[in-house]
């Protein structure tokens, strides 16, 4: 987790979004004792000194696990509403409160450590979930189109190793393409690498993420 090199994730500000709701998503396997949960909570701090009447919804994945979608949950949102049974009309109703609460969203901020070269599997599970063809995007004559359109989104990424630019990242083109699927096209990536490299690289690593925040946040 230290800065990322130029050109490795972060993209140009685009057009200022009014915000009055923000979604914190914590997808550390340690709740608020991970790094990226950390940093997310201190960008939030930040921001919220200029934006005090914004709304803060937290989505912590550590203490409210989503759970891994499956064939019944998948068939569930294929069956017709009036044809539903009780356990998959619970299951769609999971899945609905999930969009419902990122379609309310201005701002998405996702802390994102990496396991395994990924990114953590109850993530992938939240993007199974908020993928619904017709509700978040759709199939045209030209491709998919999202439709959650107007947002902005921060990844706060953090890893024990040093791979922003490099082959080994899978993470910063899967997020933002995913993202981009579902409309939310404006995607920055903040990044803090080489955490389990020694005290030195970690004290580096936080600096340069929390001196890149003061930037977004000034």
């Amino acid at each position: 987790m230290s800065g990322a090199p130029s050109g490795s994730g972060r993209r140009p500000h685009r057009e200022r979004i009014h915000v009055s709701k923000l979604l914190q998503i914590k997808t550390s396997l340690f709740a608020n004792q991970g790094h990226s949960s950390q940093l997310a909570d201190a960008f939030i701090a930040a921001w919220q000194v200029s934006h005090p009447d914004a709304e803060i919804v937290t989505r912590d994945f550590a203490v409210d696990p989503v759970p891994h979608l499956d064939g019944a949950g998948f068939q569930a949102f294929l069956t017709q509403p009036e044809q539903r049974t009780p356990e998959q009309q619970a299951k769609v109703a999971y899945s609905d409160a999930l969009i419902e609460e990122l379609k309310a969203a201005d701002m998405l901020v996702i802390g994102l450590p990496m396991y395994n070269l990924g990114v953590p599997s109850m993530l992938k599970s939240y993007f199974d979930h908020i993928a619904r063809a017709g509700i978040t995007f759709r199939y045209t004559e030209t491709g998919p189109q999202g439709l959650l359109a107007g947002k902005k989104a921060y990844i706060l990424a953090t890893r024990g190793g040093r791979y922003a630019g490099t082959a080994f990242d899978t993470q910063t083109d899967y997020v933002r393409n995913f993202l981009g699927f579902i409309g939310i096209a404006d995607v920055e990536f903040v990044y803090a690498e080489g955490l389990n490299m020694g005290d030195e690289s970690r004290a580096a690593g936080l600096n340069a993420a929390h001196d890149e925040l003061a930037r977004i946040t000034a």
